[in-house]
């Protein structure tokens, strides 16, 4: 009798959550990928009885300052975020938990659907990003960053569309932003413009479309000084300030730096004013709203210098990470991967147009969609071929890398050249590098 009073009182207490297993998942979302989640992290519980998610969801303007208290405090959530770009840090102070022996096998969810090189991007074999059986996160999503034309524009003045698969070669798109960037009230200034691009976050694709990059293959030497990528440079302010391509003169073709202040070029391509411009995964909601964009637009890869170069272009997105100090790590690690791989979830993301979903299986799906922009290929190309990951995300922070825009503006304004420039800031971005590299060696000794 007295054993069947514990066992009546042990399931009641079960019944009624005091024995329930709690996991804290912190994170930020928009109000439609929360509501997403909160189904996933339903469906999670009911497949794990048991168990209680305490779901944090806070923006992402708030979410770095948070997790940051909560790392110096040693108090970090069971489930978080993490960006490729911190995994050394994480990992060398041993914060994360390595998820390899824990998601192979999970009920409901296939880790084998996921996109390798989206898993690849959370791999640290303790030395170099990308390598080794340990990972370190699991995708919570993977954002390729493509180049959009506006479709409706190159039809308004007769110019033939580029090719979905074929990229520009620098003298081809310097000809296109030509015929593109026109007065069409005759009021002595542009209307219309080639393109308008961000130098912190579209410059580095004529960079890889020339051939060179931030640092050599050992990630530990800067080699901003590499004639091709000074090139590169010079071609990026002659965009706006004219210049020659390989022997053919340009009149600029984006707006001057008043007219970018006065009007950003962001706004530009909304109202229609741009021919090229990019767009992430995360961009599409708002620019198939009809209320906000007016036109057709579709995806081709980033620009070259010569036929002979291959297009490249960014990867981003986070992780979700599971912190050492989880209770119950084997749970953890399968709430990481159910918040990663769950395929209604990533159908709902797809359907909503808020990401690419992270399975391969789902491609098609997310490639055959109607409406824009016709050639979601290019998202998946980049994902399986043409995507890179940032060079600061090679080393242990990215103090370096900001040097080289802190005075960049001299460049683009004409003040400077790129040549003068690069061999000015290149000694104090190898310094840099330098103590980022010293403090990675520390960590590991």
């Amino acid at each position: 009798m007295k054993k069947l009073i514990i066992a009546l009182s042990a399931l009641l207490a079960f019944s009624t959550g005091i024995f329930a297993e709690e996991i804290t998942l912190m994170i930020y979302a928009q109000p439609q990928e929360k509501a997403i989640l909160d189904k996933v992290v339903a469906r999670f519980e009911q497949t794990h009885k048991g168990t209680k998610v305490n779901f944090i969801s806070s923006t992402q303007d708030e979410y770095d300052a948070k997790i940051q208290a909560q790392l110096a405090a040693n108090a970090l959530p069971d489930v978080f975020y993490l960006g490729p770009g911190a995994v050394r840090q994480y990992v060398d102070n041993n914060k994360v938990l390595d998820l390899a022996p824990y998601v192979k096998n999970v009920k409901g969810v296939n880790f084998e659907d996921l996109y390798e090189k989206a898993v690849d991007t959370y791999r640290y074999d303790g030395k170099n990003l990308g390598k080794g059986d340990a990972i370190w996160a699991l995708p919570k999503d993977f954002g390729p960053f493509a180049f959009a034309y506006n479709k409706t524009l190159f039809q308004k003045y007769g110019i033939p569309l580029p090719s979905k698969t074929k990229p520009y070669t620098w003298t081809e798109f310097m000809d296109v932003c030509t015929k593109l960037t026109q007065d069409t009230n005759r009021d002595g200034l542009n209307d219309t413009f080639g393109t308008g691009l961000n130098v912190h976050w579209a410059f580095i694709q004529f960079v890889w479309g020339n051939g060179a990059d931030f640092l050599d293959e050992t990630h530990t030497k800067v080699t901003v000084t590499d004639p091709k990528f000074v090139e590169a440079l010079q071609f990026w302010a002659d965009m706006t300030l004219g210049g020659t391509v390989d022997g053919k003169k340009y009149k600029p073709v984006t707006p001057t730096a008043s007219q970018a202040q006065s009007l950003d070029t962001y706004q530009r391509w909304i109202k229609g004013e741009l021919g090229f411009f990019p767009a992430g995964p995360w961009d599409l909601a708002k620019f198939n709203d009809p209320e906000v964009i007016k036109f057709d637009y579709d995806l081709i890869p980033w620009p070259v210098h010569t036929s002979a170069n291959k297009t490249a272009t960014y990867r981003g997105g986070v992780g979700y990470a599971v912190a050492k100090t989880a209770k119950n790590p084997q749970l953890a690690a399968e709430l990481a991967l159910y918040l990663s791989a769950d395929k209604e979830a990533n159908e709902m993301y797809s359907d909503l147009d808020l990401q690419i979903p992270n399975l391969k299986s789902l491609a098609s799906r997310y490639t055959s969609k109607p409406g824009k922009p016709e050639n979601r290929q290019e998202y998946i190309n980049i994902i399986q071929e043409t995507g890179r990951a940032w060079p600061a995300d090679y080393t242990y922070n990215s103090v370096w890398y900001d040097d080289f825009y802190i005075g960049i503006q001299k460049v683009l304004d004409g003040k400077m050249t790129a040549k003068e420039y690069c061999e000015k800031v290149a000694p104090k971005m190898q310094r840099d590098l330098d103590k980022a590299l010293a403090r990675a060696r520390q960590k590991n000794q």
